[in-house]
Formats: C-alpha cells, structure tokens, sequence
C-alpha cells in the first residue's frame, strides 16, 4: 500500500504567496529600470551641447580606429596587473605575519612594518608614482631599472602591500587564540602553528576583502600611464592628440569594464555564497 504525499492548503498558499511576490518584484524592479533610463536618455540627448559631444565622445569610425591600438596597451595593464597583484598578495601577507608577532626581540622589525604601512596607506598612490616614477631614477643606481613600467609596478606594489597586509592583519587577529594555544597543545611550534592554522584561517576571513582589492588593483594599474608607459590609457591619448576627438578614452574606458564588471560579478558571486551558505540568495539590504 502506497501513501502519497501531497501538500496541505497552508503550504499550497505560502507557495502562491512567495510566487506573487517574485512577480509583483520583478514588474516593480522593471518599471524603475525603465523610468530611470528614459529619464537619463532625455536628459542627456536634450542637453544644449549633446550633438558636440556625441561627435567628440561617440564617435563609431573613430572609436573602431583607435580600438586595436587601445587594446595593445591594455595587455601592458593586465601584465601589470598580474605581476603586481601577485606580488602585492605575498608581500602584505609577509607583512602581516610581522606585524603580528609578539617577540620582544622582533620589535623593530614590526616598528618599520608599521612605519611602511601607515605611511604608503597615507600616501595617494598618484603621488607615489610621481615620487617613485621621478625620485629613483634620480638615485642613479647602476642596477635599477628605471623603464617607466618597472617604476610604474613598484609605486603600485608598495602601495597595493600596504593595504593588503591590514587586511591580512585583520584576519590573522580574527582567528580564536584558542586555535593557536590548541594547536600548541598538539606539539606544533610557532611557525607550524602560523603556517598550519593561523593563516589558512585568516586568508578565507578576508578573501572578499582581498579579492575587492585585486579588483580595484585592476582599474589603478592604468596610473602607469603618467610615468609614460603606452598602455591603454596613454594609447588613447596619443591617439587624441591632434584629432581633439575623444573617443579614444571612451574606447579605453569600454576595455577596462570588460574585465572589471565580470570580476565584480564573480567577486559578488564568491561573496553571495559565502553569506548565504548554501541556503539560496542572502535576503539582507539597507532597503527592502
């Protein structure tokens, strides 16, 4: 003898209940959605000088020209990227782990750590690419690099370390100081205990922070640009000079939001599944 299962009426109920306001939802996310963006198209099309500047920012046969030679530079920007975030990761970690040590003997050592850190966290990282860019070649160091890439690199890294290893900081002090005194307990010594329990923790506590820092990293790696590397943003500007058309850093700016709006999205996505743990889409917000 089989028994099957059916729904009672208050189940059958919450259920057309919870369909009517995904419904009702949606129709009122896409009425919004099409009011704020009529509204931004008459605003923007009827403005006095829209004709102008659709010639000087809009411009299809230009923006199609000055595409290949935007591109070029941006590969320079994502090696920049890469290169730096990397090493920007490793190095706010290390500085972390310094930051964070309690021996007596190893107090200068987290005395010049924290000098590093508040003063490139102080810093507007522009002017550490002036200082950096203009300030070490004047060094005359026979074994320094001074391409404007190299320079370039390096300001964004002692910039990019500096805020990572407050956020590594912040993961390492996160950690329960009973995982540490258990994980002495067990026979492990300082270093097994850092590299075994203390920073695999503290690295998945601040993993949404740091990954908001590599997507961040991503858009300042065009900064390179003032030191006179030709990447996408210098690319465009050589390509305005003399046409005093600018579509060329609309195109430049286009490229950018290719990379920068799926990390946001995968970075969102990272975060979403983290807060909601497993349970489906997290149900916070300021508005609701």
């Amino acid at each position: 003898m089989s028994v099957h299962w059916a729904p009672s009426e208050r189940a059958l109920a919450r259920v057309a209940y919870r369909r009517r306001r995904r419904r009702r939802s949606f129709l009122v996310a896409l009425a919004s959605t099409v009011v704020v963006a009529v509204l931004a198209v008459v605003v923007l099309v009827g403005s006095p000088g829209w004709e102008r500047a659709r010639e000087a920012f809009f411009d299809p046969v230009e923006f199609v020209d000055v595409l290949p030679a935007v591109a070029q530079g941006l590969w320079l920007n994502l090696r920049v990227w890469v290169i730096a975030g990397v090493i920007a990761v490793v190095g706010g970690l290390l500085l972390a782990i310094a930051r964070t040590t309690t021996a007596p003997a190893l107090f200068p050592l987290r005395a010049v750590v924290t000098i590093y850190i508040d003063v490139f966290r102080g810093v507007p990282v522009l002017l550490v690419l002036l200082l950096v860019g203009f300030g070490l070649p004047a060094l005359r160091l026979p074994w320094l690099p001074i391409t404007a890439v190299f320079l370039g690199t390096l300001a964004i890294v002692l910039t990019y370390t500096a805020y990572l290893a407050e956020i590594f900081r912040a993961g390492i002090e996160s950690v329960h100081p009973s995982q540490v005194a258990a994980a002495r307990a067990l026979g492990l010594t300082r270093g097994q205990t850092t590299r075994r329990v203390v920073v695999p923790q503290a690295v998945r506590a601040v993993t949404p922070a740091l990954l908001n820092m590599i997507v961040a990293l991503q858009k300042d790696s065009g900064l390179i640009s003032i030191l006179g590397a030709v990447d996408a943003i210098r690319a465009a500007e050589i390509a305005v000079t003399g046409s005093y058309n600018f579509t060329a850093y609309v195109a430049a700016g286009f490229l950018f939001l290719l990379i920068s709006v799926p990390l946001t999205r995968l970075v969102d996505a990272y975060n979403a599944r983290r807060g909601g743990r497993g349970s489906g889409r997290a149900m916070v917000g300021a508005i609701r």
